[in-house]
């Protein structure tokens, strides 16, 4: 069975993340069964004093699944890296969130397995980041020369995010 749609886990509410549940003041309940991640390089390129840092910010507050975020992190290193030689690119973001789904036997045979919604928790399924309007999703950094190109290639990770972006030029960063 594949993913289901982003926007199904796309709006973010005011709770806390689900990460863990505390049982007691000085013992802790981790979350047993969670799929490991896709995401697994956060940094990319050469370490260095860039010109100009450019950051790719979402216009809302949203989780955004781990395999979104490796396919923004994918897109955007691959156009940067055949228009330049040198840049660093840095995903910010970590997914910690944990979503869950309770799945549902859909098919006519499965009438000894529908429950309905009797005990609708569910599963742990994928892990996403909760990521808000105010912080940034991916720095690039690169000299000035490529500005335009690292402007392509944040747009381009953009379009792999579940909600609209916007980026962010800024002069002289600290890497």
């Amino acid at each position: 069975m594949g993913l289901r749609p982003a926007r199904i886990y796309r709006n973010m509410d005011n709770k806390r993340p689900y990460t863990r549940r505390a049982i007691k003041v000085h013992k802790k309940n981790y979350i047993k069964g969670v799929p490991g991640m896709k995401l697994k390089l956060f940094e990319m390129g050469t370490k260095k004093k860039y010109d100009m840092c450019l950051s790719l910010y979402l216009k809302n507050d949203a989780h955004v699944r781990h395999n979104a975020l490796e396919a923004a992190r994918v897109a955007s290193n691959s156009y940067i890296k055949k228009k330049s030689n040198f840049f660093f690119l840095k995903v910010v973001v970590y997914p910690h969130h944990i979503l869950r789904e309770h799945a549902q036997a859909a098919i006519a045979q499965a009438d000894r397995f529908y429950q309905g919604m009797a005990h609708p928790f569910g599963k742990p399924k994928s892990t996403a980041a909760r990521v808000t309007a105010k912080k940034p999703v991916i720095k690039l950094y690169v000299d000035k020369i490529n500005v335009d190109n690292a402007k392509t290639a944040l747009k381009r990770a953009g379009m792999k995010l579940p909600t609209g972006t916007r980026i962010l030029v800024e002069d002289s960063p600290v890497v």
